[in-house]
């Protein structure tokens, strides 16, 4: 990838993210690949071509004007509701048949799958057994199409365990399959990779449960893709990189903030492979308060790094 669009994937990332407009300065410093010294006006002549070539490609970016030190300068930002593809108004049948086209075709592109699993949610009850039975992709994902659709409770193992879930959704993202739903043996609202799933998946009864109204986003953050006993992180980060930070979680994982700029952050963890991930993208600039276990986790892995 070039430098240009990495520079222009990162710069749309920062946009969609922020819940604020985000002047040029705060830009440079958040997105890679912008000149560091601006005394020719280089940085900003990079990001006008920047600001130009998203509004060529349909990105909706709004200015509007943010007070900065008694002085008004501009602010960038792109609303979600305006980037995201809206919904075409799709019957059952149609809306079914796109979204086994999607799995047939096991598309790798993270944005266009996500795009179409956008168009709605599951399909009315299956029809037969013919339409899903040919397609070629990774086991458990046809038998759970089915679930979802006739409502019908599935159990599978996962991680060791044997596992009782009231599908709800099924969304691929980031290169995996996975299955929204609630666990009924935690009592709990989970999320499961399919690639992780241990042997065949088997069928309850159709129409069991009734599916919520309303479901949360697709995917959660890495750091809750997990199965295991959640845990609840608090997470300090330094005034440098605590408006990333606070853009990138929300305001409401905010648990403090302090006098010199940093700020405490509280995130559930089912997964501290990916938390740990999390943590060291802030290299110097994050710290782990608690829970003890959790933080001697990454110091343990730390150490075994510099051995």
């Amino acid at each position: 990838m070039s430098s240009r669009l990495e520079r222009l994937f990162n710069l749309t990332a920062a946009l969609l993210s922020t819940s604020r407009p985000l002047t040029r300065e705060e830009l440079h410093e958040r997105v890679p690949g912008y000149p560091s010294d601006d005394a020719k006006g280089s940085a900003r002549r990079a990001f006008e071509r920047d600001k130009e070539a998203l509004r060529e490609m349909g990105i909706p970016l709004l200015v509007e004007e943010v007070e900065r030190e008694h002085t008004v300068v501009e602010g960038y930002r792109i609303p979600r509701d305006e980037y995201a593809l809206r919904d075409p108004g799709l019957e059952a049948d149609e809306l079914a048949a796109l979204q086994l086209a999607t799995a047939a075709v096991r598309l790798e592109g993270l944005r266009a799958t996500d795009a179409l699993w956008k168009l709605g949610g599951a399909p009315a009850a299956a029809t037969g057994d013919e339409a899903v039975t040919a397609i070629p992709t990774i086991p458990g994902l046809v038998p759970l199409f089915v679930a979802v659709s006739e409502r019908r409770v599935v159990s599978f193992g996962y991680r060791g365990e044997l596992r009782h879930v009231e599908p709800h959704r099924l969304s691929f993202a980031r290169g995996h399959w996975y299955l929204d739903g609630h666990d009924q043996d935690r009592r709990a609202a989970r999320q499961f990779r399919l690639d992780r799933l241990d042997g065949a998946v088997h069928h309850g009864p159709p129409g069991a449960f009734e599916r919520p109204a309303s479901l949360p986003a697709a995917h959660a953050p890495p750091w809750q893709l997990g199965g295991e006993s959640p845990v609840d992180a608090r997470l300090r980060i330094d005034a440098d990189l605590a408006g990333w930070g606070v853009d990138h979680l929300g305001a409401g994982a905010v648990a403090a903030s302090h006098p010199d700029g940093s700020v405490d952050v509280r995130l559930t963890v089912t997964n501290r492979e990916a938390f740990r991930s999390f943590v060291l993208g802030f290299l110097d600039h994050a710290e782990v308060l608690e829970p003890p276990e959790l933080r001697g986790d990454i110091v343990s892995w730390l150490e075994v790094l510099a051995g």
